[in-house]
């Protein structure tokens, strides 16, 4: 159960101190430059493993909600976001904390970095829309240096280890730092045993635990809902193979997991398992790869083909039972396709080109075709289709001919991954950039390598949840049987539903209570085929129609992607338009921003797949496309007076028009064994 603390620290605390402590003065985004929060997190106490696991917990009583919907309603939140208790976010001088993150989140304004020559903050950010739900997700590692090297009190805080992480060290104290965090937890910082960070890092977490159940409403208006949550952030090779973990509820292990305690994934699933899925006790964990786009084809390249076949379907098991989720989008780019991988043929699909990690040489990886690389992190090494969510569907499938067993059968979500402790904040004409000091006004944004050699990030995205109401259960619920979407930060409601001899749905009075009648909704296997041909696809989709002073965008169409492994051995794709006006005459003007062009405000399709071969399996999912609109960069130069600007408004090699998008987690039809 979670430890009750008094004290969650507050944005005041943080800003009191943040004068005294130079809070929020780095400016280049180096892992060896630290600030203190202002807030003291360590607590002088022992700690010890359990040595048994816990008995069996009772959840905090919640009343039920007043909305609730059987037929589920479109709740939309952010998965991934970092606070300064994150070493990146606080080396680049961030001072926001769980708390605050919460606050944001639920339509507080939030003040930001860097801070003026009086010690005050100089920006503030609060979301226009608040979320419906959100999980702090703080850098399990050096979670707990972090909470012991930047407190005064701390008997490590004058360690030459410690003193590399604060402004103003020395070299020998950063390379002292440095040694520490490539060894994980050096003994002489942390003790034998790494008992002395993980005190700290018992602090930090209650903390962070402490502000989620804060935050959480309990009351019959479901307000808000939190998750316990943090990032398993493994780099092997520099390469990135993160995963974010999600709480059902307050019911906690001991600690969060980092890579210095599992090595591998297999690890991290197996002690998620034994110290919370398994235990009885009501936790319940999973997790949500990201950034497989800068992971060197780490992340879904299959590493234990040469185990024996059962121990391979075990894991392959494992991994479709802990990873039932991926992340599609987020700051640092599109994980859905790139064009011209190896091994993957079918139509040239233009949408595949949305907000590439762009690096600052302008050269494109090289193709890791069946092998992996190393260095993404860098900007280095090659890029594999499996660093793409489509292609990791298709291997999914290839891999369930081979096992039996599906290890990538995926929902889609998307979050934003921000280090500013802003959740949610995605509108593209209010980006504060994501890395506090780095990227705080817009030449920066513009100009700066935000993480080298990745240039010119985004906002990020949005994860859409459809479920009952707006609580833990009914969320963990739904993203459990995968009725999910992520959106490039908008608000597209976006669902699909598949079944064998489906009716026009679209011309139903309650085509939602109809399809969940006759057919099944996205996330799931198609059931067996009654013998009435191709299956049907019912996708329908809602314009995000903004605010009174931004207004959405509308809809221009809906289109059904499919994958599948030809007799070949080779990828295939295809993409239809099902929905929509690919041709409207849509545009935007880049010096005003002005739209132009017919839309829809909603979209609905009833689509057979022409193509369906029933001795191939297949996998489906919806993509819904706005019309152009201006990129966060066009949107902000357009803002400024013309003799303002930052000369880089005028680089015609900076991207500026964008389509806003929405993608449903896929539908899967399963071929009978031959």
């Amino acid at each position: 159960m979670t430890r009750q603390r008094s004290g969650v620290s507050s944005i005041a605390t943080c800003l009191a101190a943040a004068a005294a402590l130079a809070c929020g003065q780095a400016e280049e985004p180096s892992s060896d430059a630290a600030t203190s929060t202002g807030t003291p997190l360590y607590v002088s106490q022992e700690w010890s493993p359990p040595s048994a696991p816990a008995e069996p917990s009772e959840l905090v009583p919640r009343e039920p909600c007043g909305n609730h919907d059987p037929l589920r309603q479109a709740f939309f939140g952010d998965l991934h976001t970092h606070t300064a208790f994150s070493l990146d976010a606080l080396g680049r001088g961030g001072f926001q904390t769980p708390d605050d993150a919460y606050r944001f989140a639920r339509g507080e304004a939030l003040a930001l970095g860097p801070l003026d020559d009086a010690g005050q903050p100089t920006r503030v950010a609060q979301l226009v829309r608040p979320l419906d739900f959100a999980a702090v997700t703080d850098h399990s590692e050096w979670l707990g240096e972090v909470s012991l090297c930047t407190d005064p009190s701390s008997p490590l805080y004058d360690e030459p280890a410690c003193r590399g992480m604060r402004p103003g060290s020395t070299a020998e104290e950063r390379a002292a730092w440095f040694d520490h965090r490539i060894t994980g937890r050096e003994p002489g910082l942390c003790g034998e045993d790494g008992g002395i960070c993980r005190a700290g890092l018992l602090t930090a977490w209650g903390l962070t635990q402490d502000a989620a159940e804060q935050h959480y409403d309990r009351s019959s208006d479901c307000s808000f809902t939190t998750f316990h949550g943090w990032e398993y952030t493994r780099s092997p090779g520099l390469s990135k193979v993160h995963r974010n973990v999600v709480l059902r509820n307050e019911i906690a292990p001991e600690l969060p997991i980092s890579w210095m305690d599992a090595a591998e994934p297999l690890d991290l699933w197996t002690r998620l398992k034994s110290r919370c899925n398994d235990t009885g006790t009501g936790c319940q964990a999973l997790t949500i790869p990201h950034n497989p786009n800068i992971s060197n084809g780490q992340m879904f390249t299959v590493d234990w083909a040469s185990m024996p076949l059962e121990e391979q379907r075990a894991q392959a098991a494992l991994q479709a039972e802990m990873d039932p989720l991926v992340e599609i989008m987020q700051a640092k780019g599109d994980s859905e396709c790139r064009r011209g991988m190896w091994g993957v043929v079918g139509g040239e699909d233009e949408f595949c080109d949305f907000e590439k990690v762009r690096y600052i040489d302008g050269e494109r990886p090289p193709d890791c075709e069946d092998g992996t690389g190393a260095g993404g992190l860098r900007g280095q090494g090659c890029q594999s289709r499996l660093d793409f969510v489509r292609y990791a569907l298709i291997e999914g499938m290839a891999q369930e001919e081979r096992l039996g067993v599906n290890p990538f059968q995926f929902g889609i979500t998307a979050s934003t991954d921000g280090h500013n402790g802003l959740p949610g904040d995605t509108d593209e004409y209010d980006y504060q950039g994501q890395n506090a000091n780095v990227d705080s006004d817009l030449e920066k944004r513009l100009t700066t390598p935000a993480y080298a050699p990745h240039r010119l990030r985004n906002p990020g995205g949005l994860i859409g949840i459809w479920a009952e109401e707006n609580s833990r259960d009914s969320l963990f619920d739904a993203m459990l049987r995968k009725e999910t979407f992520g959106t490039s930060g908008v608000r597209i409601k976006a669902r699909l539903f598949g079944g064998w001899g489906l009716p026009d749905l679209c011309s139903s009075q309650d085509m939602i209570a109809d399809a969940y009648e006759s057919a099944t909704p996205m996330g799931s296997v198609l059931p067996g085929d009654d013998g009435s041909g191709a299956p049907t696809l019912f996708v329908s989709a809602i314009a995000d129609l903004g605010t009174a002073e931004h207004p959405g965008t509308p809809l221009q169409r809906i289109q059904i992607i499919k994958g599948w492994v030809g007799d070949d051995g080779l990828f295939h794709e295809r993409v239809f338009d099902v929905a929509g006006d690919p041709d409207n005459g849509a545009d935007v003007s880049r010096s005003t921003c002005e739209r132009t062009g017919d839309g829809a405000a909603s979209l609905c399709a009833t689509w057979t797949d022409p193509e369906f071969d029933p001795s191939r399996s297949a996998v489906y999912y919806a993509r819904v496309l706005e019309n152009p609109s201006c990129r966060w960069n066009a949107l902000q130069c357009a803002a400024q007076p013309q003799d303002e600007r930052p000369a880089a408004c005028a680089d015609p090699d900076q991207p500026w028009r964008i389509q806003e998008r929405a993608w449903t987690s896929p539908i899967w039809y399963d071929a009978p064994a031959s």
